[in-house]
Formats: structure tokens, sequence, C-alpha cells
């Protein structure tokens, strides 16, 4: 029978083969760092993702313990793909003509659909090697609305918890495709996996820390000391009770970079974001208006914001990948404002057809594309604000009329800093590190 480490190994070439740069596997512990995420939803630092806040029977936020949610979990199997392409970082990048989408959402493919579609490969490897060895049949998908029985199992020194169907609905996240959750089941095996890509009732970064993929930096993005931190995390939670990898060392050491670079400050303190503040939060999960003083430090961002990760040491060699899926789509590389901002429905559909940049939706994108145009200091938008301003939208209608008098009255200047136009004054709460991500 095989021992723990050969089946860890062939979970690890099982990654590779699928096309994920980095595999580790990571025990499900109560770790330190998910002791703050309670405090940092009570904080409100989570905006209105409502999601992130969502408990048990009991009353507890389901994310904050995956032994409780989970119960039948026992190893976490991490896995991270290199998303990082040949294109000039947003701080390279100065057309006031133009707007930047994150480098994240250029892809060809919504990276929950390619990083889904990996983790079901490794998946199936994994259960097919347990078929072998147990002589069980081949896999099969189930609903997890139905019931399993609870077989337990032994492999070698491998101890497996009971087979247990989850029937615990994935939560689905606003503005993205739902993906149905499968639990690939053998007559006689005994285990139970669970594959998730940002829908899994964990955060990923905190395990992909323990299972050795990279440690979780001050701007609370996950980075690898090969690969920095374009990483999209894919997770695998199994009933096996695998050896876990060692911990990755926080290699940031006094570097203060990103916090000093983000324009709205949403880096409050070193591992600690609110997302009330962040970029990427208010030009992705927001609805409506977005606060008048934080509009100045979004600058010409649209969707998402690189900021943060671009003046980052780690990223300053990050080999870019090959990976089909991940080629920046025509026209996605700094957009049109224009264009952009008077994006019809039809276009905006097809133009943005699985594509994550939908979770915006089409007046989200119109908003920050107008908001983008008042930060430009290119007075020949002014014309085009003056029109939109009395679109039928009265958020558009009132962000074209901000952004044009932000033009007449600030044109050319940089962007302003959050603190330049609000006394800052926040007490910073702890934080557990988070997206999200997004």
């Amino acid at each position: 029978m095989p021992a723990v480490g050969h089946i860890t190994d062939l979970i690890k070439r099982a990654a590779q083969d699928a096309g994920f740069e980095l595999a580790g596997i990571a025990p499900v512990h109560d770790f330190e760092e998910l002791s703050y995420f309670p405090e940092w939803i009570a904080a409100e630092r989570a905006g209105e993702m409502k999601y992130l806040e969502a408990r048990d029977d009991a009353g507890n936020l389901k994310r904050a313990s995956l032994k409780r949610t989970a119960p039948w979990a026992r190893s976490v199997i991490v896995c991270a793909i290199n998303y990082n392409t040949a294109q000039p970082y947003s701080t390279q990048v100065h057309d006031p003509d133009r707007g930047w989408i994150s480098r994240y959402a250029w892809s060809r493919e919504d990276y929950h659909d390619a990083v889904l579609r990996r983790l079901r490969d490794v998946e199936a490897k994994l259960h097919e090697a347990i078929g072998l060895i147990s002589g069980a049949k081949a896999p099969i998908d189930v609903a997890t609305d139905g019931t399993a029985e609870a077989v337990p199992f032994q492999i070698g020194n491998i101890s497996t918890a009971p087979q247990i169907a989850d029937t615990n609905a994935s939560p689905q996240i606003a503005g993205t495709k739902s993906i149905p959750t499968r639990v690939n089941a053998f007559s006689n095996s005994g285990i139970t996996t669970r594959c998730y890509v940002d829908t899994g009732p964990l955060v990923e970064r905190v395990y992909a820390k323990y299972a050795g993929v990279g440690w979780i930096a001050k701007n609370t993005c996950i980075i690898n000391q090969q690969f920095g931190s374009w990483l999209f995390l894919g997770v695998i939670l199994t009933s096996l009770e695998l050896t876990p990898d060692l911990p990755a060392p926080d290699r940031c050491g006094t570097c203060t970079r990103c916090i000093e670079a983000c324009p709205t400050e949403a880096i409050i303190a070193p591992y600690q974001l609110d997302s009330n503040l962040c970029i990427s939060y208010l030009t992705i999960e927001k609805r409506g208006e977005i606060p008048e003083p934080i509009r100045p430090g979004l600058g010409r961002h649209v969707f998402g914001c690189d900021i943060c990760q671009d003046v980052c040491p780690w990223n300053r060699k990050a080999p870019a990948t090959d990976t089909p899926e991940f080629q920046p789509r025509e026209g996605f590389v700094n957009p049109a404002l224009a264009w952009l901002a008077e994006i019809s429905a039809e276009d905006f559909q097809k133009a943005f057809r699985g594509s994550p940049i939908r979770r915006a939706k089409r007046a989200g994108l119109r908003r920050n594309a107008i908001l983008a145009m008042g930060n430009s200091g290119h007075r020949e938008f002014i014309p085009l604000l003056k029109k939109l301003a009395s679109d039928e939208d009265p958020v558009i209608a009132a962000s074209a009329a901000w952004a044009g008098g932000h033009l007449e009255g600030n044109s050319g200047q940089d962007p302003l800093k959050i603190s330049d136009v609000q006394p800052s004054g926040k007490q910073a709460a702890p934080a557990p590190p988070l997206r999200d991500s997004i």
C-alpha cells in the first residue's frame, strides 16, 4: 500500500500536468489569521460584500472555520497558476484617453472556469489513483442534494474521514456565473472532495500560506518568491489526511511600497485592508454612487486595480505566462474611456461575454469610465460628460456632472489621495488577508 508521501507526490504531479505552476498541502486548522475574520466583518471592512458574511445555523461565520463548516475535510490542496502577461504595468501607462482594467480580467476566458477545469483534472486523477488502489469503480458525478453513505477507508497509513454528502450550497457571488459543486464519488472509495475557485467557505490565501504556495503580503495578496503575486488560486478540500507542506516565510521585510502607493489608502496598516477604500472593491463590487471624497483617488481605473502589485519588488521580474486563456483580449488593455462610457447593452454583452468584467455590470462600468474621465485632466471629455449628465440612469448622470465639474476645476492635476480630501481618522481594526480575490 502506498504511503502518504506517494499520494502527495501524485497530487503535485497531477497539478503540474494540469498547468498549475504551484501546488501544496495545508492541514485543516483554525489558523491564527482566521481569528481576525470576525473582527474584520464586525468592523464593516467588507463593504457591501454580504456573501462574505454567510453564517451557519448556529450563527457562526462560515469562512472563519473550515473545521466547523466542512468537518469531514482533513486537508486542503492549494493550486496556483500564473496569469501575468507581457504587457506594461498600470504604473507605466499614462494615456489620458484610456482607462485601466485589472490584469487578471484581461483573459479570454473567465478565470473561474479556467482554474476550475484544471482543478477537476487534479481531482479526477486523485480519485482514479485511490480507486485503482481500492478496486473501486470509475468516478461518477453526484449532486450534493442527495445522501451519501459513510464508508470508512484506509490506504496504507492514510486515514480518511467518512464520505459525507455536503448539502451546503456554495455561495453564489453576484455578477458571476453560478459554478455547480460536484462531489466525485466511488462506490467504495470512502473519500470526499470539493473544488472551489473563490466560492468556497474558506479564506483561500490563508491556506495558500500554510500549503507553502506563498506568503501573505502587506497588501494582503499571496506572493511567491519565483512568480510574484500574479497568481490565481484554486483549492480542493479532501477527506484524505495528507502530509502538509511547510508554511511560506514572510519575505516582505521592511518594505512598505504597496502601502505608500495606494491612492485611496485602503491598506490601513500592514496586512490590513479596508474594502470600502479599495479601488478594486469600489469599481467591481460597489453598486450605486461611489462616495465623492474617494473619486479623485480612483484615477483612470475602470475595473479593479493593480497598483499595490505593480510597485511590489517581487513582481519586477515576475515571469509572463504563455497560457492561451490568460492572454489579453483585444481592447482590454488600456480601453478607450469614451467607448466604455457610452457602451450599449448589446455591445456590453458582446464585448464582455465570458469575462469577469461582467461582474461590475454595464452601469458600474459606465460609472467607472465617467469618473475616470473626470480624473484624466483631458478637457476634450467635457462635451461628452455634459451629454451624459442628462442620462436616464441617475447614477450615471450624477457621476458625469461631478466628472465634468472636476475636469473644469482640476484639469491637469494629479489625482488626489484620499487623505487630501477628507480626514483619515479611522481606527484600524485587525483584519484577515482578504481580496478578493476580489
